[in-house]
């Protein structure tokens, strides 16, 4: 009966080593590992040779059952027993063999499972696939560029955002060098950062990135992508510690890991910031310099207006000449305010062929004479436009021309009137074209930004095409370019037209002499610059009026507070301890039908520019001529004493004081 049961648990025991025996040799011959994975093919030999011996005892047993041999007496049957020894003595050759591995295979002396259960494995793949298909959303999804750089500098991955900002493919990124990707002036820093993050810690750079690619051709020549780059040392890890490696384990490649923002939009927003606040401080010193340099050109103009009803022959000439030289560095000052934005913009009807023709003389005498200027003026229309700020397109435009042909050329100005093509009525086109050696196409983007410019250091401020620009989009139109590199260029200024008839204009600003507008009442003149205040007060005594002066606001309520009477305060607008508007304020308290001629070099919002004259008072801006100073006061003292002659209204002769 022992033999018996012996027999079946052998034969069981040999199936069992048989199925594992012949599943380990099966993965390793399906796997191609049967000549390399030493182990496998181990533990496969020493269960099968555990299976023969097994089926060598079993068919003992059985043999012995059957000649009718004591229990366990089976191993001395003829034949069988040495063959049963043989298969043990194989299996412990194959037991040492298998022990022998140890040291290649530590997880045999160590402990460790060498067997696991397939459930854990096959649930830890599962989680691993859902961890690699969360993380490669968050990679693919986020809007920032992710990049793996290898050992030598490669990309070895790139997701979709980081394959737009430099105008490729993930494929066409894959295989290139890291530092191609980058501009050539910030390939060195880029390098030294690959090298020093595994060192030092995370590095962060910025760099302007280079487009590559199929997709590089939809990029504009003028689009720059700016990006913020943060390296990441990167280490890699064997594959069976893929989810998560324990501590002390060591990495077997490495290399980095680089998060690229785009940050173009930032870098733009700051760059108008710095130029918003460079304008800013131009615009204050602006103001200061055209406070101070029109009191001066006042004084100038002021009594070379004097002299010449006085002067005749070459003197008279050269007093003109001073006059001219005044208006000019008049309209220089008014130049800087508006590109500053500070000068008060005056619209009016202006007739653009008039415009042209009449800036033709100036031009002529700004451009050199290697130079034909072409005046055609056939657009017989008018444009609502500041007309100094037009004049100030115009000599722009010229003067950019002008440096274009070092070795002379063809400057043609023209003007043209055409449909809009839609409901916003006709447009005026100027055409200011030049001969010169053009623009290159990949800076005409830029052309229109605030100090750009491409002449050498001292030549050019690059502020001249930003102040068409500006100017003219104020204006509601807007500016086009068309350039030929050495064939010449081509700039469209385009503006709405108006159905308001522009005025006539004087033939001159200067008469033969300057007539003083004669009148008679009492003046309060207040003026913190000495020399404007005598030249002011010799203009209106020789005119027939009454003048007190004061120094400034304080001293000019003390001496309205003696005088008798008052017809008229003529004040300048920013003085020290007081300004003309709160002087003003004050006076009108106790005068309220006191006309006010508000004078000023630069008011600073303190008064409207635009003021009408009329029996509240009047802005005259400096510098002024004595003509002009004379002609605002008459008509204010007129306008004054219209509105005291009616019912209700004020004494028309002056004003008593305590009235």
């Amino acid at each position: 009966m022992t033999n018996v049961v012996a027999s079946v648990a052998n034969s069981v025991v040999v199936l069992t080593y048989l199925a594992i025996s012949l599943t380990i040799a099966r993965g390793l011959w399906t796997s191609g590992q049967w000549r390399t994975n030493k182990l496998g093919m181990a533990t496969s030999a020493i269960f099968f040779t555990c299976a023969l011996g097994h089926a060598a005892h079993a068919v003992a047993a059985i043999g012995a059952q059957l000649r009718g041999q004591p229990e366990h007496d089976h191993l001395d049957a003829p034949g069988l027993g040495p063959a049963g020894a043989f298969w043990d003595l194989v299996t412990a050759v194959v037991a040492i063999w298998y022990w022998s591995l140890r040291s290649r295979f530590p997880a045999l002396v160590r402990g460790a499972a060498v067997f696991e259960d397939l459930r854990l494995r096959q649930t830890a793949e599962r989680r691993l696939r859902l961890s690699e298909r969360r993380y490669r959303g968050i990679v693919e999804t986020t809007s920032e560029g992710v990049v793996l750089i290898d050992d030598a500098g490669l990309v070895e991955y790139a997701n979709a955002q980081f394959a737009a900002l430099v105008g490729c493919t993930p494929r066409e990124a894959r295989g290139r060098a890291f530092t191609d990707l980058v501009a050539p002036q910030y390939r060195d820093q880029l390098a030294q950062a690959l090298v020093g993050v595994r060192a030092q810690g995370t590095q962060r750079l910025e760099a302007e990135l280079v487009p590559g690619g199929a997709r590089a051709a939809d990029r504009s020549p003028g689009q720059r992508v700016h990006a913020q780059i943060a390296l990441t040392a990167r280490a890699e890890y064997d594959a069976a510690w893929a989810d998560e490696p324990p501590p002390g384990a060591h990495a077997v490649s490495g290399g980095a890991l680089a998060m690229v923002a785009d940050v173009t939009e930032r870098r733009n927003a700051e760059a108008q910031l710095r130029q918003s606040q460079r304008l800013d401080a131009i615009g204050q010193l602006a103001g200061g310099v055209a406070h101070d340099f029109n009191n001066l050109l006042t004084v100038i103009d002021g009594y070379a207006a004097m002299l010449l009803g006085e002067v005749e022959g070459p003197a008279r000439r050269d007093v003109t000449a001073i006059q001219e030289a005044a208006a000019r560095a008049s309209a220089l000052t008014r130049q800087l305010l508006a590109f500053a934005r500070t000068q008060p913009v005056r619209p009016e009807p202006v007739d653009v062929d008039e415009l042209v023709t009449g800036i033709e003389d100036m031009l002529r005498r700004l451009i050199r004479e290697d130079i034909q200027i072409t005046v055609r003026a056939a657009a017989r229309a008018t444009v609502w436009a500041d007309r100094g700020q037009l004049e100030q397109v115009l000599m722009n435009l010229a003067v950019n021309s002008r440096d274009a042909m070092p070795d002379g050329g063809r400057l043609t100005i023209s003007t043209a009137r055409a449909p809009a093509g839609g409901a916003d009525g006709d447009q005026v086109t100027i055409t200011v074209a030049d001969t010169g050696h053009g623009i290159p196409e990949d800076i005409q983007p830029m052309i229109f930004e605030p100090f750009f410019t491409t002449k050498e250091p001292g030549q050019g401020t690059g502020l001249g095409l930003s102040t068409v620009y500006g100017i003219v989009r104020q204006a509601g139109g807007d500016v086009s370019v068309d350039s030929t590199p050495d064939l010449g260029t081509e700039i469209q200024v385009r503006l709405p037209a108006t159905a308001t008839a522009a005025a006539p204009r004087q033939a001159g600003r200067r008469l033969v002499a300057d007539r003083l507008a004669g009148g008679r009442g009492t003046i309060l003149l207040v003026e913190d610059d000495a020399e404007i205040r005598r030249l002011s007060e010799r203009i209106l005594l020789a005119a027939g009026y009454d003048v007190l002066t004061a120094a400034d606001g304080r001293s000019a309520l003390d001496v309205a507070a003696s005088a008798r009477a008052l017809d008229l305060l003529v004040t300048d607008v920013i003085m020290p301890r007081m300004n003309g508007r709160q002087l003003a304020d004050w006076l009108r308290a106790s005068r309220p039908d006191l006309p006010v001629l508000y004078v000023s070099a630069y008011p600073r919002g303190l008064v409207s520019s635009n003021r009408p004259a009329g029996p509240d008072g009047a802005y005259l801006e400096k510098p002024y001529t004595p003509s002009l100073l004379t002609a605002k006061v008459s008509l204010l003292l007129a306008a004054s004493r219209t509105a005291g002659s009616r019912p209700g209204g004020g004494s028309p002769t002056g004003t008593p004081v305590g009235g």
